[in-house]
């Protein structure tokens, strides 16, 4: 679910010819749903960030056995895809529908329709599991914590369905119901009716506080959007000039979202240090390095948990092997793929993993996440910055204690 900045677009040149080689060596028309088809299979074969991967689930057969089956409709031809791009077992690397497509491209600019539960993908077998419930959300009044499993979505099996499929579900006009069976980290099940509605995202919140006789200034990013930069911009120069003493950063229950807007809001943070490497397809590490001077440049703590992935983990990891950031709370989510979203033409697309990404030292997070320097005691508050929350009074006690050292 991330845009990419300009440098992959080198990646992604569209080949749109619509013709296809057969054993017998002739040429064949292809109808609109045909093209759609081998449209999807080159847009993923000249950019899947593991070719021999493509090679292992026999990519070229897949494809022809795709174009044997009768594809007279749109539907038929996104059914065709997704029967394609499921042997690669990437749950990032798929097809979006006409609305999913739209659905997440609005996202990206702030907004959605629903119960306002962002999803993922955790273990061998694929289980979909919430990695946060945005703010003032259905799903976080119902207190749906980080690493449930959703188990069906109206009856569904979201295990069956897939992760689009089932974020799919979850989405709809305002005012209509859905029906979730799910399972707590703790192993208890439940049922869930839940009302979708108009969720703003919010991705940005800020305040000040006082701790000790120290001023402290709180920064929450709960989403990755296009308008994160500027306002996190805004909000760190003005700490700056307000001379505040300390900065906590909460990056809890952010599941990432475009990695440009994360890669700005690190470059804001460090001073002409590493933020990045990834590795694309050929295996080439492209290391991106923030440039001289910073919104903000006092000391800071950074609050992280299981709800913290992707385009978030690459801020926090920066932050720390950097030497920035101290991170304080749990392990994070473990999210280390890249992904492009490209449209095709019909007004559906593709999300294609693209890269890998490692940490400035060197760390792979994939599936296994980044451990804080300092975890916290569970279980985690379940409304981060809000009233209650033991975790940020931990991190504003430890921020005044280091202002305070000599």
């Amino acid at each position: 679910m991330i845009r990419l900045r300009l440098w992959w677009k080198r990646l992604l040149p569209l080949l749109l010819t619509a013709t296809l080689w057969v054993p017998t060596g002739s040429v064949l028309a292809l109808n609109d749903g045909q093209q759609l088809v081998v449209e999807a299979w080159r847009l993923v074969n000249q950019s899947y960030v593991d070719p021999a991967h493509l090679e292992g689930v026999h990519w070229r057969q897949l494809r022809q056995r795709a174009l044997e089956q009768p594809i007279e409709t749109s539907e038929a031809a996104y059914d065709a895809i997704t029967t394609m791009l499921a042997p690669l077992a990437d749950p990032y690397t798929r097809l979006l529908r006409p609305n999913d497509y739209k659905v997440l491209r609005s996202a990206t600019q702030g907004s959605v329709n629903g119960i306002g539960l962002q999803l993922g993908s955790s273990g061998p077998d694929q289980r979909i599991v919430a990695i946060t419930a945005l703010e003032g959300s259905p799903a976080a009044e119902a207190g749906i914590s980080s690493g449930t499993e959703i188990l069906e979505v109206d009856g569904s099996s979201a295990k069956a369905m897939g992760l689009e499929t089932t974020a799919s579900r979850l989405r709809g006009e305002a005012g209509s119901r859905v029906q979730l069976v799910l399972r707590s980290p703790e192993g208890t099940t439940r049922e869930l009716l839940l009302q979708r509605r108009a969720v703003n995202l919010l991705p940005v919140l800020s305040r000040e506080l006082e701790q000790n006789g120290k001023r402290l200034g709180y920064l929450r990013i709960s989403q990755f959007s296009e308008p994160v930069p500027e306002q996190v911009s805004q909000i760190l120069q003005g700490f700056s000039k307000r001379q505040i003493d300390g900065l906590i950063l909460d990056l809890r229950n952010n599941s990432g979202g475009l990695v440009e807007a994360g890669l700005a809001v690190a470059n804001g943070l460090l001073d002409g240090q590493p933020i990045v490497e990834t590795l694309d397809r050929q295996g080439l590490r492209d290391p991106i390095q923030a440039s001289p001077g910073r919104w903000y440049a006092g000391p800071m703590l950074t609050l992280v948990n299981g709800g913290t992935a992707s385009a978030s983990e690459i801020v926090a990891g920066a932050l720390q092997d950097d030497g920035r950031s101290v991170l304080l709370g749990s392990r994070t989510f473990g999210k280390g793929l890249i992904q492009t979203l490209i449209g095709l033409g019909d007004g559906s697309g593709l999300a294609v993993t693209v890269a890998r990404y490692v940490t400035p030292s060197g760390r792979d997070i994939q599936n296994l996440g980044i451990e804080p320097d300092h975890r916290l005691e569970q279980p985690e508050p379940l409304n981060p910055g809000g009233a209650g929350d033991t975790w940020l009074q931990v991190a504003q006690r430890q921020l005044a204690d280091q202002i305070g050292s000599p």
